[in-house]
């Protein structure tokens, strides 16, 4: 039975006993003092509490934690509708991989032909514009205008010109190449299918049109992304979230990679009081996949401190602190402990213990309730 998610209790009983609210001992007794709770050997028999030995640790523990497989957001794409106008042909199929500038899908449009039809309009304006500036700088040369027509030419060109950059970005923005806009200078062919292309390298993740479709301009089409590196959203404890800054490395036992630690949040999920972290790994041909659910084990190394092994359920928390039981002659101290890391069975703890003492992991209960009265004194 584990005691980690006690706390209501302890605080309900803590309650009964004329605990302020607060937490804080009436006494005036600090947190991080160990208290005595006095009881007979009949009383712990009674109780059921039983013991084992604390063991001295190298300083290297582990914290074992659930996570969720995603996709770094700078390798994540969503390719939409260059254009309004009706899908064609779909060219890709969730979980194909592509190379950047790969066919995605086809699509006739209205709203491109239209596009080409003014490129090649104001193509033809620019080339104007450009015969009467020659022609007008001759005549003025021969001085046969004045030279405000002149002024009035060059300004017309070049914004014929600045009309036709436009257009040619408007191309660019419905998805036709720089082949296919030269292509279209060239031959003043007008194209009613626009190719769409893969704009990264990657996975298809998930088709977002269909065959047959009428779309309007930036809908989703597909979604790409690139899968190396990929991250893994871990749920960290509270509680826990102070070892964070210890984590060695990684390890996904399911998968057996090890990875990194690269970020971890500043905000607490109200619902589940968890600190998400994330994890970088480099899959290789290990089948991760986004939104997988899978346990991750954080290798931590301990500090300075003395570092212990204990029972995991010999650690119990009571006023925002981790508490162990140790048996002395009188009944059990209570001692203070800073939880380094934590398995199912047993967990690191640093704090004023030694070889050989002995936790309480049974009948931990009538101890908590003990020590709230004993507080309360």
């Amino acid at each position: 039975m584990r005691h980690h998610h006690l706390l209501p209790l302890i605080l309900t009983l803590a309650c009964v006993c004329g605990l302020p609210a607060s937490g804080a001992p009436p006494n005036g007794q600090a947190a991080n003092q160990d208290i005595l709770v006095k009881l007979t050997e009949e009383q712990i028999h009674a109780a059921g509490v039983e013991t084992q030995p604390v063991e001295a640790e190298s300083g290297v523990g582990e914290i074992v934690v659930p996570g969720v497989v995603s996709v770094p957001p700078q390798q994540l794409r969503i390719v939409a509708a260059p254009a309004a106008g009706l899908v064609e042909t779909l060219l890709v199929a969730p979980d194909e991989d592509v190379k950047e500038g790969d066919p995605i899908a086809t699509l006739k449009s209205s709203e491109l032909v239209e596009a080409q039809r003014a490129f090649l309009l104001a193509m033809s304006e620019a080339a104007l514009a450009v015969e009467k500036l020659r022609r007008d700088e001759q005549l003025f040369k021969e001085r046969i205008i004045a030279e405000r027509r002149l002024i009035v030419t060059r300004a017309e060109a070049a914004q014929a010109r600045a009309t036709l950059d436009e257009r040619a970005q408007i191309l660019a923005l419905a998805g036709m190449t720089e082949p296919e806009i030269a292509a279209l200078r060239k031959d003043r062919k007008l194209a009613a299918v626009l190719m769409v292309r893969a704009p990264l390298g990657g996975t298809i993740l998930q088709r977002h049109g269909t065959t047959g479709e009428r779309v309007a301009a930036s809908a989703p089409l597909v979604t790409i992304a690139r899968l190396d590196p990929i991250w893994v959203n871990l749920q960290v404890p509270l509680g826990r979230a102070v070892a964070l800054d210890s984590v060695e490395r990684v390890h996904l036992p399911s998968a057996g990679l090890d990875g990194k630690l690269i970020r971890v949040g500043r905000t607490v999920d109200s619902a589940t009081q968890s600190v998400t972290a994330v994890a970088e790994f480099r899959p290789g041909r290990s089948p991760l996949r986004p939104g997988q659910a899978l346990t991750a084990i954080l290798r931590v190394k301990g500090g300075g401190s003395s570092q212990w092994r204990v029972p995991a359920d010999a650690v119990v928390s009571h006023l925002n602190h981790s508490w162990v039981f140790v048996r002395v002659p009188e009944g059990f101290r209570a001692i203070p402990v800073t939880l380094v890391s934590e398995t199912p069975q047993f967990a690191s703890v640093q704090g004023p213990l030694a070889v050989g003492e002995r936790v309480a992991t049974r009948g931990l209960l009538t101890l908590l309730a003990e020590l709230a009265e004993a507080e309360s004194k």
